[in-house]
Formats: structure tokens, C-alpha cells, sequence
């Protein structure tokens, strides 16, 4: 016999199950293992918020409570001297007074922590506080504790580099913490299209506690091909000795440097001039740098400003003899949303000393991509027989530049790395006529500069910065090497 179904709910009886949750249809499985997932996150994450909220406010009630420092301990610092740790966080540690807390302990163990971080030796650092285990400590007293890990030692990596109209490929070796006092040795070698050969080897190392002063001792070496504008090649090989302060505003480079340079390799077509200034000279020179850098990005800057200064002492022996003044300085505004305006500006001096004249390794050049558009790079200023095709630009001891750049975003297309601007730049490179007043010399370079104006797009290629620019040039000297229509550009700065 057929059995009949239930009969269904009819009133005043009705369905009373209420969706839980927003709990999916049981017959969804994918469904409800997301949901299940979901409430077992959030319980976890009200329980851990929970755990917080109540040791916060034991950590806040407890503030007051006296307590000393006993010992701080950093574990896992194996390839760290503990004379360096000691030498770091001894400043930090606030000494025995009767108005040390709780709280005092705790800001001792951020900035303990802070700075292990900023020695970049460490990958990672955890701290906590531990009763105190001295037999004299008070009941109140800890010990700070912090655990470490240390970054590998040894990296070796391979590169393609685009940088200032050159290509190169390197090779780039580091050892950390050389000697366990955050020491770092850096050694580079590369090969490219202009600079055929370089080399450099850096030692860095804190020299003081604050981590702000580093001293760095390097040796370097490059082999230059100058033949598009000079018709020579360059070595150089040197020592550098500097000191480095990042104050809270600024960094000031404290440096000296010797150098050997060699100017050879000389063209068949070499001028006179080139010819004379072939040879090895040495300088040796100390120089302070101060830079200033507050810009919101340093490749596409929409507001903030930026100043370089160098000065540069050369006579402490050797073949060159001058003063030498360089100074940088850009200024960003945003005009509209996506558009802002950039106003660059450079100038330099190359004085003589003592009665000597200045070497062709010294002097100023200008002109290129990077420096004043819709010119040939290094090819503005004084030149030996510019009036054939290979005459050769000798540089000069003193020159100004500016440019004003229009950037925009590309229309409807906001976060794009690529943007259109217009520019217009001017400048000029001369040498200094002793026989007139610095102030005379420095007026007739103003008076009379050279003008180009064009647009562009620029692409935001990190680390560098690529131009494609159609330009004209709107002004030039006889002696400067125009270049009309496009031009590319590589670089980390552009006037």
C-alpha cells in the first residue's frame, strides 16, 4: 500500500528558520566552506583584537610602575661584534634614576630596535621584556631581549644598466658586516658603450653611534671613449676618502680625492688643442657637497624642491690647481590636477690657481638630452676648429643652464608611466677672460645664451628616466652643435 506524504505546514504553523550570517543554500559546498572560512577568520581576528585591547590596558596601568633597566641581550647577532652592539645601543639606554618606568623601558626598546634596523644587518628584529634575572635586580626591574636574524652576508648579481645617453653591463659583488660593525664591502665592474671600462671598490662604516655619520674609503678606475666630441679617450684611476652626515635636513660629503687621468688614444684628426692637453696630470683635491632633496618623486617630481652644491679645492700637489663651484636646484608645482610645472636651474666656476692653467679633465661640458635639449651631447662652448665636421669641444671654465618643463598626464589615462610635456631650456658655456672682472665674465655668459624649446614624452623607466623629444633649436653660438628634430634621452636627471 502506497504511503501518503506528510501534509505541509499550514497556518498558524509557518517556517521559522532565519538565515544566519547571510549562510549560503546548504546544496552550495564551495559556498559554505568560504563562509565557514570567513567566521573562523573573524572569530580569530575579534579574539586577537581582544587580546590586544586587554594588554593595553595592562601595559597603560602599569606605565607609572618604577622600574630599571638590568641588562639588555640581542640574540641571534652571530657575525655582529659585541663591542659594536654596545658601542650602538649604550646611548640608548636611559641610566639608573629613580624616575625610570615602565614606559622609559619600553621607549628604550623601540629605539634600540630601530636603530639594529637601520645598521641593515639584521632581517629581522623582535623585541620583548623579560623579568630582570640579576641576583641585585628591584621586583620591578627587566631585562630587554631582542631576537635576531642577520641578512646573508654575501650577494653577487648581474646587471644591464641605461643611464645618461650609455648602456653598460656589470657585475656587482657585496659582503655585509665585513668586520661585525656593520661594515659593507662593495666591489663593481663594468663594461659599456662610452665609459669601456669601470671599476669600483667601496669599504663603508657608521662612525658614530647615531647611524647619521658613515665613513667610506673607495678605489676606482674607468676607461673613457670622449672621440664623439674630443677625439681622445680618457683612463683614470683614483682614491676617495669621504665623510658622509645626513643631518634631519640635508646631507653635507666631506671628501678627498687623489686621481691619476691619462689622456690618449687620440684620432688622426685630433686637434691641436687636444693634442696639447694629452698626457697624465694628477690632481689632488678636497671638495664638500651638501644636498637637499624634498621632492615627492624623484623622476617625475609634481611638487617639492632640490639643491646640490659642490665646491671643490684642487693644488695639494700635483698638475691641477683650482677652485671649482658647481650648484643644482629644481623647484615642482602642480598647476591643475595631472599637470605641474618644473623649473631647473644649474651654474658652475672653474677658477684657476696660482697663475696655472685648467686641464681639459676638469673643465665644464654642456649640451645633450639631459643637460640643454636639441643639442649634440658635450657640444656647446668653446671647440678647436669649429668650423669642420670632427672639430673638438675643450669644455669650459664657466656655465649656466635653465629649463622650464610643462608635464602632464596623458589624457584618460591618469596612471599611465607615461607623460607628454613642452619645454624650453637655455644656457651657455665659456671660459673665464681674467683680464676682465668676474662679474664682467659673468655678465657677458648671461647676455648671450643659447635657446631651444620643443615637447615630448617621458617614461618612467625606475630607476632611470627616458625622453623622446622633438625640438628645435631657437638660438645658437657658431661654435655650439645643434640638433634639430628627435632626440632620446636616458638619464637619472634632466634639466
Amino acid at each position: 500500500m502506497e504511503e501518503k506524504p506528510p501534509p505541509g505546514l499550514r497556518p498558524p504553523l509557518q517556517n521559522s528558520s532565519v538565515p544566519r550570517d547571510f549562510e549560503p543554500d546548504p546544496r552550495d559546498i564551495d559556498k559554505i566552506r568560504t563562509w565557514q572560512q570567513q567566521r573562523i577568520e573573524k572569530k580569530l581576528r575579534g579574539e586577537y583584537e581582544s587580546a590586544v585591547l586587554h594588554l593595553s590596558e595592562v601595559i597603560n596601568s602599569n606605565l607609572t610602575t618604577p622600574s630599571q633597566i638590568s641588562s639588555v641581550r640581542i640574540e641571534g647577532a652571530h657575525h655582529t661584534r659585541p663591542s659594536f652592539l654596545k658601542f650602538l645601543i649604550d646611548r640608548l639606554i636611559p641610566p639608573p634614576s629613580a624616575e625610570n618606568d615602565l614606559e622609559s623601558a619600553l621607549h628604550a626598546a623601540r629605539h634600540i630596535a630601530d636603530a639594529l634596523q637601520r645598521t641593515d644587518i639584521f632581517a629581522a628584529v623582535d623585541a620583548k621584556l623579560e623579568r630582570a634575572t640579576a641576583v641585585l635586580a628591584a621586583k620591578h626591574d627587566v631585562d630587554l631581549v631582542f631576537t635576531t636574524r642577520e641578512r646573508g652576508r654575501f650577494m653577487m648579481k648581474t646587471a644591464t644598466e641605461l643611464g645618461n645617453n650609455e648602456g653598460s653591463a656589470s657585475i656587482l659583488a657585496q659582503v655585509r658586516n665585513v668586520f661585525g660593525g656593520a661594515e659593507t664591502f662593495t666591489a663593481n665592474f663594468s663594461h659599456g658603450t662610452t665609459t669601456k671600462m669601470a671599476f669600483n671598490a667601496t669599504l663603508t662604516a657608521p662612525l658614530t653611534s647615531n647611524l647619521n655619520t658613515y665613513g667610506e674609503m673607495h678605489l676606482f678606475g674607468h676607461e673613457r671613449d670622449l672621440s664623439s666630441f674630443a677625439s681622445c679617450k680618457e683612463g683614470v684611476r683614483g682614491a676617495k676618502a669621504l665623510v658622509t652626515r645626513a643631518p634631519s635636513r640635508g646631507m653635507h660629503e666631506f671628501a678627498y680625492e687623489a686621481v691619476l687621468r691619462h689622456i690618449g688614444g687620440l684620432k688622426d684628426e685630433a686637434s691641436l688643442s687636444i693634442r696639447e692637453a694629452a698626457g697624465q696630470t694628477v690632481k689632488s683635491s678636497v671638495s664638500h657637497t651638501f644636498q637637499l632633496d624634498n621632492r615627492d618623486d624623484r623622476l617625475f617630481p609634481t611638487r617639492g624642491f632640490y639643491l646640490k652644491t659642490a665646491h671643490e679645492i684642487a693644488g695639494f700637489g700635483g698638475d691641477a690647481a683650482f677652485m671649482k663651484s658647481e650648484t643644482h636646484a629644481q623647484m615642482s608645482r602642480p598647476l591643475v590636477p595631472g599637470v605641474s610645472v618644473s623649473l631647473a636651474a644649474r651654474s658652475g666656476l672653474l677658477w684657476g690657481l696660482n697663475g696655472r692653467p685648467t686641464l681639459f679633465s676638469d673643465r665644464f661640458q654642456l649640451g645633450g638630452p639631459s643637460s640643454i635639449r636639441s643639442f649634440r651631447a658635450n657640444s656647446m662652448g668653446p671647440r678647436d676648429n669649429f668650423y669642420v665636421a670632427a672639430a673638438d669641444s675643450l669644455g669650459g671654465e664657466m656655465y649656466w643652464s635653465a629649463g622650464l618643463s610643462v608635464i602632464s598626464n596623458v589624457p584618460r589615462k591618469p596612471e599611465w608611466p607615461i607623460k607628454t610635456h613642452a619645454w624650453v631650456n637655455a644656457g651657455r658655456l665659456d671660459n673665464v677672460d681674467k683680464s676682465r672682472s668676474l662679474q664682467d665674465n659673468v655678465a657677458a655668459c648671461l647676455s648671450k645664451p643659447s635657446v631651444s624649446a620643443g615637447v615630448g614624452l617621458i617614461y618612467n623607466f625606475d630607476p632611470v628616466r627616458v625622453e623622446v623629444n622633438f625640438g628645435l633649436p631657437l638660438i645658437a653660438s657658431k661654435s655650439d652643435g645643434s640638433r634639430r628634430g628627435f632626440q632620446v634621452g636616458i638619464g637619472l636627471e634632466f634639466l
